[in-house]
């Protein structure tokens, strides 16, 4: 990723609806110095002094840096598919067959859509349909998670560490990106495990396994969390070693596995 310059580090929150400014929503990103710095939301005529994201700001900032054809690799910390097991019961084939399926019964990036919303039924009773029906048990996980040690299922809602609400929240995102950036982004795996020249990286991060690298100093734990994703990808592709992460020591079956679950950048 020699070219990149900017590495993004975000750590994510799937509180309340999808134009919500968020405390637990922090974007730091480092430049040609390695420094992550703090983000703050772009200027807009209708909030010019704002200090907190919204996840359609994080998804409209990514997506305009990709087309202006800014370079970054940006780490986002929330799940961008599910377990295999998840594709055999619905009959999903691949990750963008999970993405369009995913946002019919999910619809989180709807204006004034919480997930609970969904979760609870209350949103398929407003809309007549039925929203929320792809749901899955806490004890399925993908293989990236069983290749650690504290890592939590993306159907395990309501626990401290839960990943389940971002996930839920952010995936429409995910796919809001890919249809507008269009081939300017490379989403890692699904797009490829070698990173593509030319092109923005957006992949899985999960701080929990890195936030412990680098002194808290006065910022938040969400602050630091993001922090610790920008640092981590800035120093390791400036100490040359970033790229060996983007090809975990898999099997043929597993590579073929994680193909559709995704892969948490980092875990080896």
């Amino acid at each position: 990723m020699g070219e990149t310059v900017l590495f993004i580090g975000i750590d994510y929150s799937g509180a309340e609806t999808a134009r919500s400014r968020l405390p637990g929503l922090q974007v730091y990103a480092a430049g040609p110095d390695g420094i992550p710095r703090r983000q703050k939301p772009p200027p807009t005529s209708a909030a010019s002094k704002a200090i907190n994201w919204s996840r359609s700001e994080v998804a409209q900032w990514l997506t305009g840096l990709a087309l202006e054809g800014t370079r970054f690799i940006a780490g986002i910390d929330h799940n961008f598919s599910f377990p295999d097991s998840y594709f055999a019961r619905y009959d999903l084939r691949d990750w963008p067959q999970f993405l369009a399926d995913f946002v019919q019964h999910w619809p989180t990036d709807q204006d004034g859509v919480h997930v609970d919303s969904v979760r609870d039924g209350s949103l398929a009773k407003r809309a007549g349909s039925s929203p929320g029906t792809r749901i899955g048990a806490s004890n399925e996980f993908r293989l990236c998670e069983r290749w650690t040690s504290s890592a939590k299922s993306v159907f395990q809602f309501d626990v401290q560490g839960q990943v389940a609400k971002s996930s839920h929240a952010g995936i429409p995102w995910l796919k809001r990106i890919r249809d507008e950036a269009g081939e300017h982004i490379h989403f890692w795996p699904f797009d490829g495990w070698a990173p593509a020249p030319g092109k923005s990286l957006i992949a899985e991060i999960y701080p929990s396994v890195l936030r412990r690298r680098f002194k808290a100093e006065d910022r938040s734990p969400d602050e630091h969390d993001a922090y610790s994703v920008a640092r981590w990808l800035a120093q390791s592709d400036a100490d040359g070693i970033l790229e060996r992460y983007f090809s975990p020591p898999l099997t043929t079956a597993e590579r073929a596995v994680a193909d559709r679950e995704g892969w948490i950048l980092g875990v080896t």
